[in-house]
């Protein structure tokens, strides 16, 4: 089970999307008059009028399943899943809708609902990416799904971006990071696939509190591509590194890294960060349908140049 959220400003967009993809199937409406898209739609926007301030009043999550659990998913069961998975996510006292589409051989349904609620308060999204993935996973545990314990087997020809990128960057850093021994080798061998990274610092100091690694026009924190990709993890990978400030005005970054030769000591440390680094892993196959588009944020960060 995967839940992907996006905000949006317009619901004429977002209802006729999820409606007019072939053989989607409206499972529940609450709150909406539900006789045609029209009615929907209209009962959407009046419902903003009550809290016009709220530039982006529209919320749409994708809940996606694995194909193993497809035969248990039956209409009911999906509408079951969604409505709890808004309780859990607090998504309570609005207007929404519920369409499951067809269209991918993974199950999966859309939820489109109003962030303003029926008392023209403003549903929270704080830390909703978050939440997201606890209660996915609280879900998953109560109804016995499919949990996914690799990436080896998606289906890469059908992501999109920026799903698509990121999970380039995951199999550079999976294959080079047992060919590398420091960042700088590190560094140097993801170059060769044009793929960067660069360090966030703390304030105006210059201890590192995470990695941000990029390719095109996307970049992706360390643990957005893989928790095990995080700073902290894969700095103990490569053992203890300090870095330093060469020049007063803070721009010229260089690493002192104290180099481990990675032999057969070593492989208890990559067990021990779940197998990630080893050649076979288990599949995944759920694809997230309609990703959310990401550009690349224009943040200056300070790059960790050699």
């Amino acid at each position: 089970m995967i839940g992907k959220i996006k905000k949006g400003s317009g619901f004429k967009g977002c209802v006729n999307y999820v409606l007019d993809k072939e053989q989607a199937a409206l499972l529940h409406a609450e709150g909406v008059l539900a006789e045609s898209k029209h009615d929907i739609i209209r009962s959407f926007c009046m419902q903003t009028e009550m809290n016009p301030g709220l530039k982006k009043p529209v919320g749409h999550i994708a809940l996606s399943y694995s194909v193993v659990d497809a035969p248990k998913l039956t209409d009911e069961k999906m509408i079951q899943l969604a409505q709890e998975y808004m309780r859990e996510m607090k998504i309570t006292d609005t207007q929404y809708i519920i369409v499951r589409h067809q269209d991918r051989e993974h199950p999966h349904v859309h939820i489109v609902f109003n962030r303003i609620d029926n008392n023209g308060k403003t549903i929270s999204d704080s830390n909703d990416m978050y939440r997201n993935e606890q209660v996915c996973k609280k879900l998953k545990e109560k109804h016995g799904l499919y949990f996914a314990k690799g990436k080896e087997h998606v289906k890469q020809y059908r992501l999109r971006e920026p799903d698509k990128t990121k999970y380039e960057i995951y199999t550079a850093i999976k294959t080079e990071i047992g060919k590398s021994r420091n960042w700088q080798q590190l560094q140097k061998q993801l170059a060769e696939k044009g793929i960067g990274f660069q360090f966030k610092y703390k304030g105006q100091t210059d201890d590192i509190q995470g990695v941000s690694f990029f390719k095109g026009e996307y970049t992706f924190k360390g643990s957005e591509i893989d928790r095990n990709f995080s700073f902290s993890k894969l700095d103990k990978y490569f053992g203890d590194a300090g870095l330093t400030v060469a020049g007063s005005n803070k721009q010229m970054i260089t690493a002192q890294v104290q180099e481990r030769v990675i032999n057969k000591s070593d492989n208890s440390l990559l067990a021990g960060l779940g197998g990630l680094f080893s050649v076979s892993s288990s599949p995944v196959d759920e694809t997230p349908d309609n990703p959310d588009l990401r550009k690349k944020k224009k943040k200056k960060k300070r790059q960790f140049k050699l």
